[in-house]
């Protein structure tokens, strides 16, 4: 834990102004140790600093991509193996090895601790990202896939979800729309209803129910109504993939490690649309 600069401001807080002068001296060693945690963690907090590196900003976004996800996964309370498993499996789909993997690890250990100072790199983030839309839309979405990979949201991790968007400048209602959209993305990869297999679960009565599941997962993953018509459903898929096409996101400053990730949710986009569409007979 990082107290030094708190045991410091409010000895002289005290010694110089009393009850009053050691509680402001507190504050401002609490200033100081939440400043030397981000430095440590590789977050750029000075204020006084010339503006970072398009490679700086890249780096500091993903490092505190990982080390949310690392406060996220104590949000439950102990990180349990599995958690650590689903960051590991986070990393995989990054292609990270060595010193790639290691700044990973080491940031989701380093929100993994109590005095993690959530909001100051949150605001880091917004600050490296220039307020992009797409880049912020797609840390936040990062966060839902990490907290959704076992399967479901926990309370707590819902909780605190919605402290991460709201810090971000997203509304409750545009969390919540996104949460449904990556549980109907986490259905829709799967095929339905769940993993295949046994006798009568390939009967046609299941894969027809299958198939229906699948369509209506098809249209949350695009965020739409089933009863959307043929204009409505391209409007929302031209829009998704323009958020999320990895060119684009990485023009405006997504960290290369990221763009495998990008890859897939476009991919997972274009294959709900390609679903409705045959469906459907869009054309």
């Amino acid at each position: 834990m990082h107290i030094f600069g708190k045991i410091l401001g409010t000895f002289f807080g005290f010694l110089f102004g009393g009850l009053f002068g050691a509680l402001f001296g507190l504050f401002l060693g609490h200033q100081f140790d939440k400043a030397r945690r981000l430095s440590q963690a590789g977050f750029n907090s000075s204020p006084f600093s010339h503006g970072p590196s398009q490679a700086q900003k890249q780096d500091e976004f993903f490092k505190a991509a990982f080390a949310v996800m690392g406060h996220l996964a104590k949000a439950k309370g102990q990180v349990t193996p599995e958690e650590i498993q689903l960051a590991s499996a986070m990393m995989d789909r990054m292609n990270l090895h060595g010193e790639q993997r290691k700044a990973a690890q080491d940031a989701f250990r380093e929100g993994k601790s109590a005095d993690f100072p959530l909001d100051s790199v949150l605001e880091r983030v917004k600050i490296s990202s220039g307020g992009r839309f797409d880049l912020l839309q797609f840390f936040l979405e990062l966060q839902i896939s990490a907290a959704f990979a076992d399967g479901e949201i926990h309370p707590s991790e819902r909780d605190l979800l919605h402290r991460v968007a709201q810090r971000l400048g997203f509304s409750a209602q545009q969390l919540e729309q996104r949460l449904r959209m990556q549980e109907a993305a986490f259905r829709f990869q799967r095929g339905g209803f769940g993993a295949h297999g046994g006798g009568q679960q390939q009967s046609g009565q299941w894969q027809q129910a299958s198939s229906a599941s699948q369509l209506s997962d098809a249209y949350k993953v695009l965020g739409v109504d089933e009863d959307a018509d043929a204009k409505t459903v391209k409007r929302a898929h031209r829009k998704l993939m323009n958020e999320h096409h990895p060119d684009k996101l990485m023009a405006k400053g997504l960290p290369p490690e990221m763009m495998n990730v990008a890859k897939e949710k476009s991919q997972e986009i274009q294959n709900a649309y390609d679903l409705i569409k045959k469906v459907k007979g869009f054309k």
